[in-house]
């Protein structure tokens, strides 16, 4: 198996981030794994926003979010474990993590009440 790709820190840049974040499946899965107190797997996004998300699908929008440095996914077994980069982000980025999150979250209530 070929290793995964975690750009470091210093080499995260901010339009790769917002590329990553740019799609609605990426964020959504972006801000449950940042809102997780533990490790996610692929599997748990199979169904994002009431949708099936087909697993070539999944498989490419981890690659992006790990890839942006938003992610570190972790091979246990025959599962990929993925965890959020919030606070290297934070450093780098300050506010924008939570920027993004809120919006999103925003964006989510009113698309609910509508």
């Amino acid at each position: 198996m070929r290793p995964l790709f975690h750009p470091s820190i210093e080499d995260v840049r901010l339009e790769a981030i917002l590329h990553a974040l740019s799609d609605p499946v990426r964020v959504e899965i972006f801000a449950d794994i940042a809102g997780a107190q533990c490790a996610q797997t692929c599997s748990a996004f199979a169904n994002v926003n009431d949708r099936m998300i087909p697993k070539s699908s999944l498989s490419q929008h981890f690659k992006v979010l790990r890839e942006a440095g938003l992610i570190h996914s972790e091979r246990q077994g025959v599962e990929m474990h993925n965890t959020s980069r919030c606070e290297e982000v934070q450093t780098r980025f300050p506010g924008l993590v939570a920027a993004i999150i809120n919006a999103h979250a925003a964006e989510a209530k009113r698309a609910k009440a509508s």
